[in-house]
């Protein structure tokens, strides 16, 4: 999942797709805004946020929408938060370490 949200291009699809539900064509209008992309484009970023579990597709009509999947994006941050929290406490350990270090010895 990380490696599929590691395109500045596919970031900006989910990013749209948090607002809700958008077709290939209107996510393509949405980041023209921002950059030229074309359908084809968005339709292979969108294969691959797919593949990654980060969105799920529905037809509706003749329509295909696409959506943020919120289990991947809680597995995500569940992954980002364990990283921070152990990333955390290794720097709490290593000044506690220094501290203890430093301190002059009863002689």
């Amino acid at each position: 999942m990380l490696t599929a949200l590691g395109d500045p291009t596919r970031q900006a699809i989910l990013e749209s797709l948090s607002d809700g539900p958008l077709a290939v064509g209107e996510l393509a209008a949405d980041l023209s805004s921002s950059r030229t992309i074309s359908r084809p484009a968005v339709s292979q970023h969108l294969k691959v946020l797919k593949e990654a579990g980060l969105v799920i597709d529905e037809q509706i009509g003749t329509r295909r929408l696409y959506r943020v999947d919120p289990e991947a994006l809680r597995l995500v941050r569940e992954h980002l938060d364990h990283f921070w929290e152990r990333s955390l406490s290794s720097f709490q350990r290593r000044v506690a370490s220094d501290t203890t270090e430093k301190r002059p010895r009863d002689e």
